[in-house]
């Protein structure tokens, strides 16, 4: 479980609440949103993650005692605010994309009902989750598409924050990556873990030979050995010689993959060991990746790229107010938005639905101030999260992950390339219904 509290967020959202609450606004009826105004990098979509740990952080967003008493002697909050602090449970209403699905610029894949206090002061807790997750998510899922169907293992912790590592490792299982290095991750979510060895291990034993019957020994043939701690051939020929035709597989982490994976291939099979595996690793990416597509590799290791979203380190998301009450009695709500040079906002609560077409791709995203139920070729993509509080969307990452793959086979073709371009659909704002 998380361990996030209500410090998990900016001092400026106190700010606004400790305001609000002497001008007597804090308690209006309110509607924030989160989007992204593009993607990143010319990425053709996005991957939502984050929604689950969100419910999870929402569960430990509170003020204890401790946290109180550092706002008030920072001169943070004032006594108003710190009553309200003290008693806060958010007890509003939020809708999101369900997680795994896929996004575009524009999509409301937040949505956050409640007074404006309550729902401000989630902004940063939920931009901080959702911008890392989509980002990995997103970076991920490209590594899939480029593997063509070979596993993927997430091994990337030694590169990111310790919480970070585990985030990411969730996040790349819901993409399509197989497994992850990650042993947290496999604990609080049920990811599959799994681990080779490293060159320390190798150098610890007096020569390579010994080191490979160690770990065979204790973990048998079907093991992975790291082959090139010094001389890749000599460590194959001992690998096989040691675990016999049936060693489950070599892995090898520098030099020229490409051609260092074809003369392993041709010598493991000279050896008899048709059926060992060859895993690649060493700082890839998407695009290394999809330049190995031809060669005799059955799987890769991917660390730094991945939770650094392989160039695009966030997600851009931007959490906005959209509407407002006029006083706290009940009653409509309105639209308001920001007029910024470059960064404006649309006012109105939203809802979004992905149009298909007649073979059952998508064609386009479809914003409007109305809820898009029984339309034909329309999907509804926001889903209830949290009902008064209490959470109502709660689910597996099997289910996110099955998800993703649905979501990224109903896109177009052109969506899945590597190279810079526009997004894969368009998204568009119908007008209003009256």
């Amino acid at each position: 479980m998380t361990t996030d509290s209500g410090l998990l967020t900016d001092h400026y959202e106190l700010t606004m609440i400790r305001a609000a609450l002497r001008s007597g606004t804090a308690h209006r009826r309110s509607v924030f949103e989160m989007f992204a105004r593009h993607l990143p990098n010319g990425r053709r979509y996005g991957v939502v993650a984050g929604p689950g740990r969100l419910i999870d952080a929402l569960e430990q967003f509170r003020f204890g005692d401790d946290e109180l008493a550092f706002l008030d002697r920072a001169q943070v909050a004032d006594g108003p605010t710190l009553e309200f602090l003290r008693d806060y449970k958010f007890r509003g209403d939020i809708w999101s994309y369900a997680e795994g699905d896929c996004y575009f610029p524009g999509s409301p894949i937040l949505v956050v009902e409640g007074t404006f206090a309550e729902a401000v002061i989630l902004e940063t807790v939920a931009l901080s989750i959702f911008n890392h997750d989509c980002t990995i998510a997103s970076a991920a899922s490209r590594m899939v598409t480029a593997a063509h169907g070979r596993p993927l293992v997430e091994m990337g912790s030694r590169r990111t924050h310790e919480r970070a590592a585990v985030a990411s490792a969730r996040a790349a299982f819901i993409a399509g990556f197989t497994t992850t290095s990650n042993l947290r991750a496999g604990y609080e979510y049920g990811v599959p873990t799994s681990g080779t060895s490293a060159h320390a291990f190798t150098l610890l034993h007096d020569d390579e030979r010994r080191a490979f019957a160690a770990q065979v020994d204790a973990l048998g043939p079907g093991t992975t050995l790291l082959v090139d701690t010094f001389d890749v051939p000599a460590a194959i020929s001992a690998a096989v010689d040691i675990a016999g035709p049936e060693l489950g597989a070599i892995r090898i982490d520098s030099g020229d993959l490409a051609t260092v994976a074809r003369e392993a291939r041709e010598q493991l099979d000279a050896l008899g060991a048709t059926k060992t595996r060859i895993v690649l690793t060493g700082d890839l990416d998407e695009f290394s990746i999809a330049a190995l597509a031809a060669e005799p590799v059955d799987g890769y290791g991917v660390g730094t790229s991945l939770v650094t979203g392989s160039g695009a380190p966030t997600a851009a998301l931007v959490y906005k107010l959209v509407a407002r009450a006029d006083s706290d009695a009940p009653g409509p709500l309105r639209p308001v938005a920001k007029h910024s040079v470059g960064k404006p906002s649309r006012g109105g609560r939203k809802w979004a639905a992905r149009r298909l077409d007649e073979s059952g791709h998508a064609a386009a995203e479809i914003v409007t101030d109305y809820e898009l139920a029984d339309q034909p070729n329309c999907r509804p993509l926001l889903i209830p999260l949290v009902r008064g509080g209490e959470a109502v969307g709660r689910e597996p990452v099997t289910a996110a992950r099955a998800r993703h793959e649905r979501a990224v086979s109903e896109l177009p073709a052109h969506a899945r390339q590597l190279s810079r371009g526009y997004p894969a659909i368009p998204t568009v704002f119908e007008p209003d219904r009256d």
